[in-house]
């Protein structure tokens, strides 16, 4: 939503599509975007160089810090930060606000000997708003709330050993917290989420991922504003819609299963995306529907085919393996103009209904079950590989257990020989469509896996800096920006990480042994360490300069590294690093770097 305000205001008309990185904006205003991404980024610096200064009150400390952060007045020297800062991604916001809630939550933490200050009242509720703007970026943002929480149980639980303190006081202290630190980013998130309902309530390519319901309050879609008709017919045109979000439309095409994947048949699959090839023609298992007879509803219980409309081959199932899901029973299109054999024959179930009732349209939760092999239709979510599109695998489980993944709903539904009944009756509360809408990201988020021949990295690559991401080009024509973290201040923070650990623990041992360590021994790391060597030292003619020296050098260093690999993030043009010719090829200090 930010980055929409920004592109609205500085005039963009919200026709390019963001297909994938690297195509041309051509005429599309998209500056504006930009520089509100890299402005949020900027502020990073600042962030971490007050919060630095206000827990160690050390300006060597602070200074070193934001240093490795910038170089000069305005570049990032981690290339990594820079590059993710001066695009128009998620992760400039995010960070920000991230750090805004860490430093408020420090600065609220140095007004403990004031509460219920003004200041302390305004930090308290600046962490507050900064955890509900962490949040609404990402749900990652949730780490900077177990941070804060953290901070606040150990905060309230000095407060109650505090026998100065009475326990109304104590009491206040924890209404002020639960006001600031839990209602306030919820009544924030939740009516950033209303004015994003407001906004966004026109149809586009995702309607799938959601429930009928849903949709029906959308723009443009189908289901807006429609009338169709109430009972499901024998001969009626419909859709048919998993119930578990994020799974979509049971589909169909002409492309065949390929050679060892079950029979050779034509494809089922789920789509997200309304289609063609969603729509199936009702049938009775045994005959052809004429025309010209009265209507007859389908009842539940009854034994249907569904005959694909655009391939007129029906929905099948047999004891063939499925694709994917071992011990399910492969799905596939099968005869020829409506004629196949007994295994494309369905018994339609309403849940939780009796025998003989009719099947409503968008209502009706039901189950389609295989007639010679007793399995049930479903979805299990999975993607198939690029022969099948990369679209949802459809398998026929003998598991009969209700699970959404195996319980449908009649979407649209066409068939002029009935009456129609308007859908405004089924549009969703507000609290309905924040449910959905949480559980759509949630799923959808689980359900992101790399593609065939994906670029794809592990988890451990990152913090050892392994392997960066081709943000744009791939030829020595091309303009080339890599996603690589500055490599001096990735593995100094891996160096940074061992002697913490190692000074932390020598430093408990010293002072439990008595040893008086210097009062002014609280800045962070490099600057403890230094600050250590110094006293070590004092005797010495170097005592009093190596902590300079040591903070200049660390500086001088951050900076030359940044000039080193800043055209990373820049943009680079010319022979590929691996090429003996290539400006860059001295810096390739890793195989795995493929700038």
């Amino acid at each position: 939503m930010l980055i929409g305000l920004a592109g609205y205001l500085s005039g963009y008309d919200g026709t390019f599509l963001f297909e994938k990185p690297g195509d041309s904006y051509e005429h599309h205003s998209y500056m504006g975007m930009r520089g509100f991404c890299a402005f949020l980024g900027s502020w990073l610096i600042p962030f971490a160089y007050l919060t630095v200064l206000d827990l160690s009150k050390s300006f060597p400390a602070a200074l070193l810090t934001a240093a490795l952060l910038t170089f000069a007045s305005s570049c990032f020297s981690d290339t990594g930060c820079l590059t993710l800062s001066q695009y128009i991604l998620l992760d400039p916001i995010l960070m920000f606000f991230i750090m805004a809630a860490m430093l408020s939550m420090v600065k609220y933490n140095s007004c403990a000997d004031r509460p219920f200050s003004a200041p302390w009242w305004f930090w308290l509720s600046l962490t507050g708003i900064s955890l509900a703007g962490a949040l609404g970026v990402k749900f990652v943002g949730l780490f900077i709330i177990l941070q804060v929480g953290l901070n606040t149980i150990s905060d309230l639980w000095h407060l109650f050993g505090d026998l100065s303190l009475s326990l109304v006081t104590v009491g206040k202290h924890l209404t002020a917290r639960i006001l600031c630190l839990i209602v306030l980013p919820l009544v924030l998130y939740v009516t950033i989420f209303a004015v994003h309902v407001m906004v966004l309530n026109k149809s586009g390519p995702g309607d799938g991922f959601f429930s009928s319901a849903f949709q029906a309050r959308l723009s443009g879609n189908s289901l807006h504003n429609a009338s169709i008709p109430e009972h499901l017919a024998y001969g009626s045109v419909i859709t048919v819609k998993n119930l578990r979000m994020a799974i979509g439309y049971l589909h169909s095409h002409r492309h065949l299963y390929p050679e060892g994947i079950g029979a050779r048949q034509q494809q089922v699959t789920t789509y997200l995306h309304k289609d063609y090839n969603n729509l199936w023609i009702v049938k009775k298992h045994n005959t052809n529907t004429d025309p010209s007879s009265p209507v007859e509803f389908v009842r539940h219980g009854d034994i249907i085919r569904l005959e694909h409309m655009e391939t007129t081959r029906n929905l099948h199932s047999h004891y063939h393996e499925a694709p994917l899901t071992r011990k399910h029973y492969q799905v596939t299109g099968y005869g020829i103009n409506g004629t196949g054999d007994s295994n494309d024959f369905w018994r339609i179930e309403v849940v939780n209904r009796k025998f003989g009732n009719r099947i409503k349209v968008l209502r009706s939760r039901i189950r389609l079950i295989h007639l010679v092999t007793g399995c049930v239709l479903g979805s299990s979510g999975k993607i198939l590989p690029k022969w099948g599109w990369e679209q949802l695998e459809v398998t026929c489980t003998p598991y009969l257990k209700e699970t959404a993944n195996s319980i449908w709903n009649i979407e649209d539904h066409i068939n002029p020989k009935l009456p129609n009944i308007s859908l405004d009756v089924l549009q969703p509360s507000f609290s309905e469509i924040l449910l959905e809408s949480h559980m759509v990201m949630i799923w959808g988020n689980n359900g992101l896996k790399p593609k065939d021949n994906e670029f794809t990295s592990k988890p451990w690559h990152w913090p050892i800096n392994y392997q960066g991401l081709r943000f744009s080009g791939a030829n020595d024509t091309d303009f080339r920006v890599y996603l690589l973290g500055n490599p001096v201040v990735w593995w100094l923070n891996l160096v940074s990480i061992v002697l913490y650990l190692l000074s932390g623990s020598v430093i408990a041992v010293a002072v439990q042994r008595g040893i008086q360590l210097p009062a002014e021994l609280e800045g962070v790391l490099w600057d403890t360490l230094l600050r250590l060597c110094a006293w070590a030292l004092a005797s010495s003619p170097l005592g009093s300069r190596i902590h300079a020296v040591g903070i200049l050098s660390l500086l001088l260093a951050t900076a030359y590294s940044f000039y080193l690999f800043h055209p990373l993030a820049y943009g680079m043009i010319g022979p590929l690093a691996q090429e003996p010719e290539s400006p860059m090829a001295g810096l390739r200090w890793l195989e795995s770097w493929e700038f």
